[in-house]
């Protein structure tokens, strides 16, 4: 489902200024001595001093296992972790009880793709009430849907599920300007799964979530949502409210200026009642005997082990981050550099841009192809000049070969790029062409 984007201004030039100088790395030079020019945040964004002084804060004084130990930094840990799912369920405009602490989107994925294989262990589904159960189980017959434009970490989980349970896995396909086609040509009787990025990693596609959730609810389908690109650059609270139709979503935390090694998943608190652990073990216990263990209640179910509560902490310190910004100037900020760069590009004619030519239907990204030089050669040429991209097919294998390219070079942007650094890129990448000797 689409949400109106919000009549906001960008930064300005101070206020971009102010925000660059609380990103330490920004500062640094790379390539003898050149300026640092990160447009690669799409793969991984730089993280602001309060997120890094938030996870030394909590090592150097507070530092203890979560939800273990009765002394007082054990309980110190313990608040500080909670605050921290407090504040990920106010970002999302949800429930604190519906936030599970992963390791990254991946994991988060993987966690929901597992509990469809673990429904079908013997005795998996007891006390679950039999329409949940049913929505639960696969095997032959039954269906998933993603899309041609999803992330690997979106697809391969899928595809792993319907080889152990003998689904089948179908996919709605991709046009060639980069939106996805008809989702009800594919979502059929059968559909138990609709698994959908929010938006594309490699092609910025802004999804229009509302035709895949009409026809996911129309046959009963349960529907994921990847919103790992989402999330650092959109108000994301729509997608969490009843009327949305989505019922999990997943982020992570080094996308969205926050730690490596948290991430987060959001589900209805039906579906994660009903749906089996993932990883068993301590802490996400109720009752354990030598004959059997009960679990927890969610979201303690799905957080086995000590959790990376120092990580949490500084997600928590980077969302709070964003909301002070405000996801509404966030969003106009990305919606001006993406213009920005389309513009820049669409004056270099051997540039082909992939994906949506309207920046209103993109977020975050731009990948390119240029005429007679290897993506990787591209970026080298960029690298050589402090500009950082990234290239190669961007766990998306499938969706080059339906675009029919080997590969692609993408920039990517966050609350820190400036349009001076896109012009930077600009003059940089006018130095393939004559480098490779090919029409420029």
């Amino acid at each position: 489902m689409t949400w109106g984007r919000q009549a906001a201004e960008p930064f300005g030039t101070e206020e971009l200024a102010r925000i660059r100088a609380d990103f330490p790395l920004l500062a640094r030079t790379v390539r003898e001595d050149r300026p640092l020019v990160y447009l690669d945040s799409g793969a991984t964004s730089q993280k602001p001093r309060v997120v890094l002084d938030a996870e030394r804060e909590f090592y150097e004084r507070h530092n203890a296992a979560v939800h273990r130990g009765a002394h007082q930094l054990a309980e110190e840990a313990t608040e500080a972790f909670e605050g921290a799912r407090e504040t990920v369920a106010r970002f999302l405009g949800a429930d604190a009880g519906q936030v599970v602490f992963t390791k990254n989107g991946t994991e988060g994925l993987n966690l929901l793709a597992y509990a469809f294989s673990n429904a079908a262990a013997p005795g998996a589904l007891d006390g679950v009430d039999e329409e949940w159960a049913d929505r639960l189980r696969l095997g032959p017959g039954d269906e998933v849907v993603v899309t041609e434009m999803e992330h690997h970490a979106n697809l391969v989980p899928w595809q792993e599920l319907c080889r152990r349970t003998g689904a089948t896995l179908r996919w709605v396909g991709v046009t060639d300007d980069g939106y996805l086609q008809d989702p009800s040509a594919v979502v059929g009787e059968r559909t138990k799964v609709v698994a959908v990025t929010h938006v594309s990693n490699v092609l910025g596609t802004h999804v229009d979530l509302a035709p895949v959730v009409a026809a996911a609810r129309a046959v009963g389908a349960l529907v994921f949502v990847d919103a790992c690109q989402s999330a650092p650059h959109l108000d994301i609270t729509g997608l969490t409210t009843p009327e949305s139709g989505v019922d999990a979503l997943v982020f992570t935390g080094h996308k969205t200026l926050g730690p490596s090694g948290v991430g987060v998943l959001w589900a209805r608190r039906r579906l994660l009642e009903a749906m089996p652990p993932f990883l068993t073990g301590g802490s996400m216990i109720e009752v354990v005997r030598m004959e059997g263990s009960t679990w927890a209640p969610p979201p303690q179910k799905f957080e086995a082990g000590v959790p990376m509560a120092a990580q949490a902490v500084g997600l928590a310190a980077a969302l709070d981050y964003l909301t002070a910004l405000g996801m509404d100037r966030v969003e106009a900020h990305d919606q001006s550099l993406v213009r920005h760069a389309l513009a820049v590009l669409a004056e270099r004619p051997w540039v082909r841009v992939l994906g949506p030519t309207d920046p209103a239907d993109r977020v975050g990204a731009v990948s390119f192809v240029v005429d007679g030089i290897h993506p990787h050669d591209v970026g080298q040429v960029l690298d050589d000049a402090g500009v950082a991209v990234r290239t190669g097919h961007h766990c998306a294998w499938p969706l080059h070969r339906r675009l029919r390219v080997p590969a692609s070079t993408r920039a990517s942007f966050s609350v820190y790029t400036t349009p001076e650094e896109i012009d930077a890129f600009a003059a940089a990448l006018d130095r393939a062409p004559q480098i490779f000797g090919v029409a420029g």
